[in-house]
Parts: structure tokens; sequence; C-alpha cells
């Protein structure tokens, strides 16, 4: 399984996850997996509908909330907030690197207060992923 970056009790990010660790998520107490990667982003990840398929085979919610850097929305941001609002327990959203999945995540707690853009660097650093792609997407939509 690839590494697991524990960003607070509710949520965790990591690169692409295969169709077998649904099962070694479900066994650590995930409770869901979002699944920030558009279909067929590389020619190896598994399908969306697999993912959910296995998600459903081993008890845990599915989320699909496709996203590149540059076409990222509000909605997908308030989407994975909303999958988190309503998860009971811990959470794993994944993309390529993390980075895709973190940046939502922080988008939205700069956009409801709870971080400043500012901060955004240091936070990124600190979960070792590179969080410009938030402060650029912040940038552009007038924060």
């Amino acid at each position: 399984m690839t590494a697991l970056i524990k960003i607070n009790d509710k949520l965790s990010v990591a690169g692409q996850i295969e169709l077998e660790d649904f099962a070694t998520l479900a066994g650590l107490g995930f409770k869901a997996v979002i699944n920030n990667r558009p279909e067929g982003e590389e020619p190896t990840q598994p399908a969306s509908a697999e993912e959910a398929e296995a998600a459903a085979k081993n008890g845990l919610t599915y989320a699909h909330i496709p996203v590149t850097g540059p076409s990222i929305r509000e909605q997908d941001v308030r989407d994975l907030q909303a999958v988190l609002a309503k998860t009971d327990g811990p959470v794993l959203a994944h993309c390529r690197s993390g980075t895709r999945s973190l940046t939502l995540f922080a988008i939205g707690e700069v956009l409801d207060g709870r971080m400043k853009r500012e901060d955004l660097p240091a936070f990124g650093a600190s979960h070792g992923l590179d969080m410009r792609g938030a402060d650029a997407w912040l940038a552009r939509n007038g924060h």
C-alpha cells in the first residue's frame, strides 16, 4: 500500500491506492475513500467503478471527486467537506501523490477561516506536500 499521510483525526491523504488496499483500509478503521483522480489519468489506475465496488465490498463509503489542478472548483472543495462531515470516522482521500487531495482540503480550510493563506506553505511542508496549487487557486479566485 502507498504511504498514508495523516492530516488530522478525520482525514488522511495518499497517492494511488490499489483495489486490494480497500480491505486494509477497512481494517485500519477507515470509513470512506475519496478518489480525486479523473478517469483514465494513467492507464494503470483502477477505474472509479472498480474502486466503488472494492469500497462497497469492504464496508466503505466511496466518493469520486475528480480534479486536476486547473479544474478545481469551489464545489469540489465543498463536496470533499461534505464527505468528511457526514462520515463517522476516518476518511482517506487519494490522487496520484496526495497533493490534489490535500489541496482541496486546504482550500476549504482557508475559505472557512480555519487557516490563513500565508500558512499554506508550512502546512504543506509539514505533510511533505506542496501547497502552491492551493495558494494559486485562492489568488485566482479572489482570496
